[in-house]
């Protein structure tokens, strides 16, 4: 063993490169963002409104404990170049992960991936919760405020534009370094990016909030990727889709934090949850494996066969490796765009793209127009749109693991797309009828965020192990690049927020998506993640 691989510590199958090093990053960036809490508490007799003050000593001290520790982590987690390089050398039977009974040691990974949803997607959800108050605070323009000069806007820009870049970026750390691996650095991230909460300046927000995007934008897809490559085949689907129920569920829960704690603690009390959160995502991460199909793929049989056991699985040797049908499959962007998988990757990005203008668009500005109709209580208002939809997740799971993948989107996507238009055609008069507001509010909130779970598990089941990560990350990049383009629209004042425009631009590609779906897209309803990939290479052959 040379004195590299003697520098490489084990923990739970997480190969690190140096564990002291990530454990002191985590140390530092937890430092970084305590060190930022009394500038947030000097503002407790004025409503903690910051702005206009300056940032004092600690504060720039902490946000370089907090660089200095991203760096350090990553460090940490790193693998030597030799412990990287992709190819097909095992030959233990990958079946065996799908022939496993439930077990409950994926119990104990199911919860923890619907604990680290929930706090993933609590981020970029609390945008359409903070902007109000950030807009007063800065005296930022929107419709509560016409007469600012700086759009409101620009926050939510400058935060979904980091999740695209997140998106991508992790999508190729996942299938550089691992699931697992990454997913644990997103949570530091998630830590690190709380300091929003405490920035005095709009132009320091602004850049915390393209960092925090950054963090997050990774976290989702890496962790559909590794749930698709545990689970068993004919469980994956419906287990999968409660997961992202979560993304309902962080919604109800975002929007509940908001109603009780806002008006004491001001919206930046909503940043700062990321610290806690943060801290309790990376203490649980220790119940989560790395994924044995990634493991096997990289030709590390001996810790594969680890993560094999703990789920239940025999492991048995064959003459040919079963991951054989992936050899030709190159590790790399492109490839998504291969003869093999472009047209699966054209039905991901449309729908992505609809979802993430409906997503980022519609529900992002309505908490702004139902208080500009009058609405003050808006937030109680969305939270209870949730709470009325949430039930109906638990149908979408089981029409998605034992109907059909594929008719499940096309259901969920002509729904979305029907009561967006509803909006177009009622417009503003809707504040006449509350009944109703409710009834068309119900699939936009509820529903869009079953289509983004079922977007992020039918994405981790199409694509070969080699680019799993990229694909899932190409469908949650293209969903915030749907983002990006809505709120550059109301940036650059070519659309202005209202109900009926942001509906009507959401339900045009989501009707698009639908036909996309019922021509091209593929089933995946308790199929191998093997069997998918060679039916997709032999339909391109």
């Amino acid at each position: 063993m040379d004195k590299q691989q003697t520098r490489v510590a084990t923990l739970g199958e997480v190969r690190f490169h140096h564990a002291g090093a990530f454990w002191f990053g985590v140390v530092l960036v937890t430092a970084g963002v305590i060190a930022h809490i009394p500038m947030y508490l000097m503002g407790k007799d004025i409503g903690y409104r910051l702005a206009g003050m300056p940032m004092d000593m600690p504060m720039l001290i902490g946000m370089g404990a907090i660089v200095v520790g991203f760096i350090a982590s990553l460090y940490g987690l790193y693998p030597p170049s030799s412990a990287t390089e992709s190819r097909i050398a095992s030959h233990v039977r990958v079946r065996a992960l799908d022939d496993a009974p439930l077990s409950w040691a994926h119990v104990g990974l199911l919860l923890t991936m619907a604990v680290a949803v929930t706090i993933d997607v609590m981020k970029p959800t609390a945008l359409a919760f903070v902007m109000p108050g950030m807009t007063l605070e800065y005296g930022l323009k929107s419709p509560l405020n016409p007469t600012g000069t700086v759009p409101a806007a620009w926050v939510a820009l400058s935060g979904i534009v980091g999740t695209v870049i997140g998106s991508f970026l992790w999508g190729w750390l996942g299938d550089k370094i691992g699931r697992r691996a990454s997913i644990l650095y997103a949570g530091i991230g998630f830590i690190g990016t709380s300091i929003c909460g405490a920035m005095p300046t709009f132009e320091w927000n602004l850049a915390m909030c393209l960092l925090m995007g950054i963090a997050v934008g990774g976290m989702l897809p890496i962790c559909y990727a590794l749930l698709a490559e545990t689970i068993p085949a004919r469980h994956r689907g419906w287990l999968m889709i409660l997961i992202g129920a979560d993304i309902a569920g962080a919604y109800i829960l975002t929007s509940w934090l908001a109603t009780e704690l806002v008006p004491t603690y001001s919206w930046r009390i909503l940043w700062l949850i990321g610290l806690p959160t943060g801290v309790l995502f990376v203490m649980l991460n220790r119940w989560i494996p790395e994924s044995a199909r990634f493991l096997l793929a990289q030709g590390r049989d001996d810790e594969a066969r680890k993560v094999m056991a703990r789920y239940g699985a025999v492991v048995v040797e064959e003459k040919e490796s079963e991951l054989e049908i992936e050899s030709e499959v190159k590790n790399r962007w492109s490839e998504l765009a291969s003869r093999q998988f472009l047209g699966v990757t054209l039905v991901v990005g449309c729908l992505a793209l609809g979802s993430g203008l409906v997503l980022f668009g519609f529900n992002l500005w309505i908490p702004t127009n139902l208080r500009k109709l009058g609405f003050t209580e808006s937030d109680a208002i969305l939270r209870n749109a949730a709470l009325m939809g949430f039930p109906l997740t638990f149908v979408v799971a089981w029409m998605y693991g034992f109907w059909s993948s594929k008719k499940t989107i096309i259901l969920l996507s002509s729904l979305t797309a029907a009561a967006l238009f509803g909006f177009v055609i009622v417009g503003d008069a809707v504040v006449q009828n509350r009944a109703l507001l409710y009834a068309l509010l119900i699939v936009p909130i509820w529903g869009i965020s079953s289509v983004v779970a079922v977007l992020s598990v039918y994405s981790s089941e199409i694509y070969p192990t080699r680019i799993r990560s990229r694909g899932t990350g190409f469908a949650a990049g293209a969903s915030k690049a749907g983002g990006v383009a809505m709120i550059a629209l109301v940036v650059f004042g070519i659309a202005a927020p209202s109900i009926a425009t942001v509906a009507l631009i959401g339900a045009i590609p989501m009707t698009l998506a639908m036909f996309l779906v019922f021509f091209f897209g593929i089933e995946t309803r308790q199929r191998r993640l093997e069997e998918i990939t060679a039916d997709e290479l032999a339909r391109a052959a």
